[in-house]
């Protein structure tokens, strides 16, 4: 009980340092069970959704024509398939639709709503009550993120006419949920889809064939051998046109990346507020004893032991953390639906919050012990010091302080001075505030970093998706004149160039690689390559990291491609990076695929403006190769429109590090500045008495530490500077990245670290505004 007793008053006596460091340990609590919740629970959370939705592990869509019973037979006879399941659909390859801020082009996979089907059953969590002969239903991204509610227009432009509907209702749906697998699932009353069935071409009329997996891990590999086996029976030029498949693991790993991005940095300011949170503790137990040393004299004196007044020391931290630590993690139920939301905008599929006692217990635990070791060893002093000494004031022998400025011999202005002297004679509390300030503005570049990569300028986000920053997309039709129409276009008004830039599946050492092809690599603005450089030669090929760990080659190496029948190899010249299609990526010239196979003439043409939109060039490539291509998309559009979920997520984490920043860095200098006041009340009453105003005193505080903050600021701003790149390498290196470049607009950089410092020297002065209550009279009368 003495302890106690002992822990409360010391609680009681310093309430306003006690708030504060509530305040910082709520803040850690909160940050670090809603990063170690997300973190713990999404990957569970997208395998409960599969199993509740019923969705496939393996989806596989080819036109009618390509269909074979055969095919049957093979899944029948394949080891590992709990189900499988074929439906006939309407595939419209690269349609067009509002979707955000923007305009989507992707693949859309259209469903007889009325159907009957085990895999993936029809099931609406929003629907009208009314019906339309115009109804369509859509995934449950378009509300979360495309800007969809029910009862909106939804117009689905495609092979040059507008298909037109109402939506009356949302479903979820793991494998074809969101704009970011470049496939979107749709589903039509039964009127309306043999309607629409009656107006579309043979080629869209499509099949789809869906399969279970006891283990949903080995669906990326029934994927690839049935695809594999679909192209052998078709032949490669026949299939590639018509053949496309999505697995569970794929997509939950493109679904997931982003949120899990976002938890981590979670944990990681989470990290920096409870480092703030011991150098706090540190302070204020090493001040607490100088200030409390009689205190401590007379408690040892009247019979207390070193170990009880060092226990009720340890016992108040602990105390503190442990109830600001709970409501923390109370508080962080209450903010999950935002984070849930997010998740929702991501992953288009509902987040419904569970309450996690293991990670509630494993936050406390991690903050309170990391509290106890500090205060323990901040603290041990006290068992050091004998009674009589600390009833001197801690005094054991002449150990006063050094007068580094002389006010008598020093030249300057006596503000100025002053400010100085109270910067010197405190060096432990400026490291203190130092490291804190330093800590806030790297966490506060980071995040401004991310948004402005994401939200302004997307150049280098983009390109980490291995996208090709053009303007237009064209996809060619099979039988032209490849480098005829190349040459048509490229005379185009505000045409500045146009290439020639293939994906197409090859195998590498019996790795399933998304090859990208083209003509010159060079000519490119996107350069994946990190290390070494793209082919140039018909025998050579650059690989990704990933590619490489996995067949254990590198620059220098040989490599054995295949594709459809035939087998080549070829020389590593490079080593590249990419998100998209989980970093599984290569790169071969024209010449180097033609070696695979000799008619190879390419597919697609990624074209250049400059000095016209977008939309009037697409309108006049229409209007005069209308016979040479299947389709056209604005690359910008839809870049915009698949963005915009990462724009609002990374703004929503970048707003609350920046709340949480100004929060930390008052918070501090008004503890500090307040202990500073207290302890040199006298000094102050007795400057008063001497003439100098309340603003002279409160300018000199402020003066004080305006270099301190503005160290912290610096150090945090070069570190910024240099570092939130390969901070970043790192968040994404299992997704494929192995170097960063994103923008760093150092503008910006200067203006929030300016900021910082305004801010600092603004609650300085309101904090120092105490410094009027304090009078010559008040201290001789108290």
């Amino acid at each position: 009980m003495k302890i106690m007793n002992l822990a409360m008053a010391n609680i009681k006596k310093s309430k306003s340092a006690t708030i504060s460091l509530f305040i910082f340990i709520l803040v850690a609590a909160l940050l670090l069970n809603i990063g170690l919740m997300v973190i713990t629970q999404l990957n569970t959370f997208f395998d409960q959704k599969a199993e509740q939705l019923k969705d496939g592990h393996v989806m596989v869509v080819m036109d009618q024509a390509s269909y074979q019973p055969s095919l049957e037979d093979f899944l029948a006879n394949y080891s590992g398939i709990k189900e499988t399941e074929t439906e006939e659909i309407i595939h419209m390859n690269l349609a067009n639709y509002k979707f955000g801020n923007g305009e989507l082009t992707n693949s859309a996979i259209i469903f007889n709503a009325d159907a009957d089907r085990t895999i993936g059953p029809f099931k609406l969590i929003e629907k009208f009550n009314t019906w339309n002969p115009n109804d369509i239903y859509v995934p449950y991204s378009f509300k979360t993120d495309g800007g969809y509610t029910l009862g909106d227009d939804f117009t689905i432009f495609y092979q040059g006419q507008d298909y037109k509907y109402r939506i009356a209702g949302f479903f979820e749906t793991t494998m074809m949920g969101t704009n970011n697998n470049g496939v979107m699932k749709f589903m039509l009353p039964k009127t309306s889809y043999q309607s629409l069935m009656t107006k579309i071409d043979n080629h869209s009329k499509a099949v789809i064939v869906s399969a279970v997996m006891e283990d949903r891990a080995d669906a990326p590999v029934l994927e690839n051998d049935f695809i594999h086996y679909i192209k052998e029976s078709l032949g490669e030029e026949t299939a590639s046109n018509s053949i496309f498949g999505l697995n569970i693991e794929v997509v939950k790993s493109v679904n997931t990346l982003t949120i899990n991005i976002i938890a981590t940095i979670l944990l990681a300011f989470a990290a920096i507020i409870v480092i703030v949170c011991l150098i706090v503790i540190k302070y204020r137990v090493s001040n607490n004893i100088e200030d409390g040393m009689a205190n401590i004299g007379v408690l040892k004196a009247i019979g207390y032991t070193s170990g009880q007044i060092f226990g009720s020391i340890i016992l108040q931290y602990i105390l503190i953390a442990l109830f600001a630590s709970m409501l923390g993690i109370a508080l962080s139920y209450a903010l999950m639906p935002l984070i849930g939301s997010i998740i929702s905008t991501i992953s288009g599929l509902i987040w419904i919050q569970r309450f996690d006692m293991v990670v509630n217990l494993a936050c406390i635990l991690v903050i309170t012990i990391c509290i106890f070791f500090v205060t323990l060893a901040s603290a041990f002093r006290v068992r050091k010091i004998l009674p009589v000494a600390a009833l001197r004031g801690g005094i054991q022998t002449h150990s006063f302080r050094k007068n580094h400025i002389p006010l008598e011999s020093a030249k300057g202005d006596v503000h100025f001075l002053l400010a100085v002297k109270s910067l010197l004679g405190n060096s432990k509390q400026n490291i203190m505030i130092s490291l804190i300030v330093m800590a806030l503005t790297f966490a506060t570049i980071f995040s401004v970093v991310l948004y402005y990569n994401i939200a302004s300028d997307k150049t280098a986000f983009v390109g980490l998706f291995g996208s090709e920053p053009a303007n237009v997309y064209i996809a060619m039709k099979p039988d032209i004149n490849t480098k005829d129409l190349m040459a048509g276009i490229e005379q185009m008004e505000q045409v500045r160039k146009v290439n020639i830039l293939d994906t197409i599946e090859t195998k590498i050492d019996g790795q399933t690689v998304y090859t990208n092809v083209t003509t010159d690599y060079s000519q490119l603005e996107n350069n994946v390559v990190y290390e070494g450089r793209q082919p140039k030669h018909e025998n050579e090929i650059s690989i990704s990291w990933i590619i490489s760990g996995l067949i254990n080659k590198g620059i220098g190496d040989t490599v054995e491609v295949e594709y459809g029948s035939e087998t080549e190899s070829f020389l590593v010249t490079g080593l590249s990076q990419s998100i998209g299609n989980l970093g599984q990526i290569g790169s071969l010239t024209m010449d180097g695929i033609q070696q695979l196979q000799p008619d190879y003439k390419g597919k697609v043409l990624y074209v250049y403006l400059d000095g016209i939109s977008n939309g009037d060039f697409i309108k006049n490539v229409q209007e005069q190769y209308s016979e040479d291509i299947i389709e056209t998309l604005d690359i910008d559009k839809n870049i915009e429109s698949q963005t915009s979920m990462y724009t609002a997520a990374v703004f929503a984490i970048m707003l609350l590090v920046l709340a949480i920043n100004v929060l930390v860095v008052v918070m501090i200098l008004y503890l500090v500045i307040k202990t500073m006041i207290t302890k040199r009340k006298k000094e102050f009453g007795v400057m008063k008495a001497l003439g100098y105003s309340t603003f002279q005193l409160m300018t000199q505080i402020s003066i004080s530490f305006l270099p301190v903050v503005i160290t912290g600021v610096l150090i945090g701003g070069v570190l910024g500077l240099f570092f939130t790149n390969p901070m970043l390498s790192i968040l994404l290196s299992s997704a494929g990245v192995k170097r960063l470049d994103f923008i760093i607009h150092l503008p910006i950089i200067l203006m929030f670290c300016l900021g910082i410092i305004v801010i600092a020297y603004i609650v300085s002065m309101l904090v120092s505004l105490k410094i009027r209550k304090i009078s010559a009279y008040s201290l001789m009368t108290e």
